[in-house]
């Protein structure tokens, strides 16, 4: 599991290609998402030590200049996260309690609020959204008990708000089992 993760989301598909070479040739990085997302942008994930992240991030954003939407490197990032962004979370029926979501404007500060999230509440992440059919958008569903929702929602929300980047969030106390369907 990499202890640090980087993303760039870039305005135009070709640069994402561009960008995605310098970004794996400056440092030992493992490629973890590159792919064409709403709204015609590109994204880049990459994970390694914190020190290629930056590397690498950082030639990227050299590259990528006005054509970068959003860039972000989370070090030691919660190992919950890559799990929630594949999307191979297994949820049982008696773990899923209150639902808390997060929406942002972009794939980079929804990772940023899921990794704030878990780190702040004692919640199960189980879906990272990246901007897939979502207008470029980003979100993010997590379980636990109230108190816990509550509490990761709020510092989540806070770190997509301090880059004015949250859409909106929510905390659900006692939701039906089937807003937990689609993921089971």
């Amino acid at each position: 599991m990499p202890e640090a993760i980087g993303l760039l989301e870039l305005s135009s598909i070709a640069m994402g290609y561009e960008v995605e070479d310098a970004v794996l040739k400056a440092a030992d990085v493992r490629l973890l998402v590159a792919r064409t997302i709403c709204s015609g942008k590109y994204l880049v994930v990459v994970g390694g030590t914190v020190a290629a992240v930056n590397s690498s991030v950082e030639a990227g954003v050299n590259l990528a200049e006005e054509g970068l939407i959003d860039q972000i490197v989370i070090p030691n990032v919660h190992p919950s996260v890559f799990p929630a962004i594949t999307g191979v979370v297994d949820l049982s029926p008696d773990a899923m309690s209150a639902l808390g979501i997060i929406e942002t404007f972009s794939a980079s500060s929804a990772v940023e609020s899921a990794d704030t999230a878990v780190k702040a509440g004692s919640v199960t992440l189980f879906r990272i959204h990246l901007a897939m059919a979502v207008g470029g958008k980003g979100f993010v569903l997590m379980t636990g008990d109230v108190a816990g929702c509550r509490a990761a929602v709020e510092a989540g929300a806070a770190a997509a708000s301090a880059h004015w980047l949250l859409v909106n969030k929510v905390v659900m106390p006692r939701p039906r089992l089937e807003l937990f369907g689609e993921y089971i």
